[in-house]
């Protein structure tokens, strides 16, 4: 929830079926920034 938060406290839209849509957008952002930081580890040995 804290994630979803820092894109904004509120829902903008106010149609159910686009406060889904909004939802989805904000999970996807997130996703894509969390596999953005995550590191690829390469085995050495």
């Amino acid at each position: 929830m804290r994630c979803l938060k820092a894109f904004g406290e509120r829902i903008m839209a106010r149609d159910p079926d686009r406060q889904a849509a909004e939802i989805h957008i904000r999970v996807a952002l997130i996703n894509r920034f969390n596999a953005l930081g995550t590191p690829d580890i390469v085995r050495m040995a």
